[in-house]
């Protein structure tokens, strides 16, 4: 493993006005990891992924991408680096396979057979004449994964790959991004679904606001989410909370109901409890996912809740 990051930023600041879109943001990506850059619409997921394109700059801190940074090394920064920010966009009059030849033009062009690769890669051979016009999302995006690929990078950054998919399409979209991770391509995206971060990343970065909430493994983030939580919905809550407040769980108010942390067996002693004293149970899930539900401790903190403390590894990324 190379002793050069994938990506090294340090105390990065971006303002715009009175409006801080980053403040002090650092981080150490590794090659050949899947790095998650997460948090809710408005955290600055975009503005730094913007920066390393070199579409904006900071107005403090430093950014260098494999060891070059933008003041020194200029458009060189983006030698081995590919990807897109928001959507991809192409010709829709065109094929996609016209619309791949054109971008490698750009680059000085390619050969044939690298264009063949990247449509299978993405699974487009089949559609390759067709135009994009008639391209539904998930293809476009997957067609935004072949223009990338196109480039033979070292790393690929996606921002928000999923957004917008069908269950089918964003299915197909974290086993395209876990194919191409095997491969040993160093992968940068973003995201606002836990649940994706969870399963395609190794590492990850909550942002809040413009500021890190976390840095570190999504392993070491498991280990400090909450209990899973349980939906119950009865004829009577407030008594039921009670019944749960005796058992010393940990308990919140739903749209709908209560939603109870606590052990498999927990939950199940309370129903007995909730029961026997002739309550009836009109409802029973699973709420969100534990990481699903740190992750809403750690980006929307309400007035009495604070932001939770939780350990951060100030060489997250860097130890692969």
């Amino acid at each position: 493993m190379s002793e050069v990051l994938a990506v090294n930023a340090a105390d990065l600041t971006k303002t715009y006005g009175t409006l801080t879109a980053l403040n002090r943001i650092s981080i150490k990506v590794a090659e050949g990891e899947v790095y998650g850059l997460l948090g809710p619409n408005g955290a600055g997921k975009t503005t730094f992924l913007r920066m390393l394109f070199g579409l904006i700059r900071p107005d403090s801190g430093t950014l260098e991408v494999f060891g070059r940074s933008w003041d020194k090394h200029g458009v060189a920064v983006l030698e081995g680096v590919a990807g897109f920010i928001e959507s991809p966009k192409f010709y829709p009059g065109l094929s996609g396979r016209r619309n791949l030849q054109l971008l490698a033009g750009f680059d000085g062009g390619v050969a044939p057979d690298r264009i063949d690769e990247v449509l299978d890669i993405v699974d487009l051979t089949d559609r390759q004449r067709d135009k994009v016009g008639g391209y539904s999302f998930g293809m476009r995006q997957r067609l935004g994964v072949a223009a990338s690929l196109v480039r033979d990078p070292r790393l690929l950054i996606f921002d928000e790959p999923a957004n917008g998919l069908d269950p089918a399409g964003i299915r197909d979209m974290r086993a395209l991004v876990k194919r191409l991770a095997s491969s040993g391509l160093t992968v940068l995206l973003s995201s606002h679904d836990m649940g994706e971060v969870e399963q395609i990343c190794d590492d990850v970065t909550i942002m809040r606001t413009g500021t890190v909430a976390y840095h570190g493994s999504i392993a070491a983030l498991r280990e400090q989410a909450p209990a899973q939580a349980h939906r119950i919905t009865t004829t009577d809550d407030a008594a039921t909370e009670k019944l749960v407040r005796a058992r010393g769980l940990e308990v919140g108010h739903t749209g709908d109901g209560l939603a109870v942390h606590g052990s498999h067996g927990d939950i199940d002693a309370l129903i007995t409890d909730i029961v026997g004293a002739g309550i009836a149970l009109r409802g029973l899930g699973l709420d969100k996912t534990p990481l699903e539900s740190l992750f809403f401790m750690l980006t929307e903190p309400t007035p009495d809740a604070p932001t939770p403390e939780i350990d951060t590894p100030v060489t997250s990324g860097a130890h692969r």
